[in-house]
C-alpha cells in the first residue's frame, strides 16, 4: 500500500503528463486540491472552471471564487442553465447522468477554444462506495480522474491539502442542491432556493455540516450528530424562518449527516 506522500509524489506525475489542464471547479477539498496541484506543477496551463448553474448555493460560488484567487489559478465562470433539461428536471435517479453529461460537454467546449486536451475532475476511489451515476458520464466524455489514477481516496486528499498548508483541508463537504429533492419530485428553481436559502438560515446559526431535504411542505434537516443540540438551541429561530420559507412541517432528522442520503432507498 503506498503512502499518501508516494501518492501525492504519483499524482503530480500523472498531472505532468497530461501537459495542459482544465479542472472542474467547485471550491470543494476535492476539486480545489487538483486545481492547486495542477497549478503547482502545470503554471499557466492549468485553468479552472466553474459552472455557474442554478444547483450551485450563491454562497459555494463566491467560496470557490475566493479559493482559485487564493490559489493563484485563472478562474473562469461559465453560465450553464442545466434546467433547461428535462432530464434534469424531472429528477429520476439518473439525473446526476444527464446533469455530468451535459455539464462535461460544456466543459470540453471550453478547453477546446483555450488549447486545453485535459478536462479532469475530483473524483477520487471513495466516490464509487456510492450511487453516482455521474462518473459513467463523465467517463463517457473522456474527463480524467487523476485521483483515481493515482488510487487516492478522499481521506488521502484531506491528508495531502493538509500536509500542504492549504487551510481547506477539513472544510465541510458539499453537493448539488438537487441532491435534496427526492427522486422523481420534479425540480424547480423555486424549491432550490428555498432549499438554499433554509440552509443558509442552518449555516448562520454555526452550524458546520448542513442539509435541509425537501419533501415537499416538510424540511428534513441533517446535521452532524454531535450538532443536533445547537438545532435545539436554536429550535424557535429555525422554525421561524423555515416556515416564511414555505415549509409547512421542519424536522430534524436524529441519524444525522451522511452525505448521499437521498439513495437509501435506492435499489443498487
Amino acid at each position: 500500500m503506498s503512502s499518501v506522500a508516494e501518492k501525492l509524489d504519483l499524482l503530480r506525475e500523472i498531472i505532468a503528463s497530461k501537459g495542459s489542464m482544465l479542472v472542474s471547479f467547485s471550491g470543494g477539498v476535492d476539486s480545489s486540491l487538483l486545481a492547486a496541484i495542477s497549478r503547482d506543477v502545470l503554471g499557466e496551463r492549468a485553468v479552472a472552471v466553474i459552472l455557474n448553474s442554478p444547483l450551485m448555493p450563491r454562497r459555494e460560488l463566491e467560496h470557490a471564487r475566493s479559493v482559485a484567487r487564493g490559489l493563484g489559478i485563472e478562474c473562469i465562470v461559465a453560465d450553464h442553465d442545466i434546467l433547461d433539461l428535462e432530464s434534469v428536471v424531472e429528477n429520476s435517479p439518473a439525473r446526476c447522468y444527464h446533469c455530468k453529461k451535459s455539464s462535461a460537454r460544456v466543459l470540453r467546449s471550453i478547453a477546446s477554444s483555450l488549447g486545453i486536451g485535459c478536462v479532469a475532475d475530483g473524483v477520487n476511489t471513495t466516490d464509487y462506495n456510492d450511487h453516482r451515476p455521474g462518473i459513467k458520464a463523465s467517463d463517457e466524455e473522456g474527463i480524467c480522474h487523476p485521483f483515481v489514477e493515482a488510487c487516492i481516496s478522499k481521506s488521502d486528499i484531506r491528508e495531502m491539502a493538509r500536509s500542504l498548508g492549504l487551510d481547506f483541508w477539513n472544510r465541510p463537504s458539499s453537493a448539488c442542491l438537487a441532491s435534496r429533492i427526492p427522486y422523481g419530485t420534479r425540480i424547480t428553481p423555486n424549491t432550490l432556493k428555498r432549499v438554499e436559502l433554509a440552509e443558509g438560515v442552518l449555516k448562520d446559526i454555526g452550524l458546520s455540516q448542513v442539509r435541509v431535504r425537501a419533501h415537499g411542505d416538510i424540511a428534513r434537516i441533517e446535521v452532524l450528530q454531535p450538532e443536533i443540540h445547537r438545532v435545539l438551541m436554536h429550535r424557535e429561530t429555525i422554525v421561524n424562518a423555515l416556515r416564511k420559507l414555505g415549509f409547512i412541517y421542519i424536522t430534524l432528522d436524529l441519524e444525522g449527516f451522511r452525505s448521499g442520503s437521498m439513495n437509501e432507498g435506492l435499489q443498487i
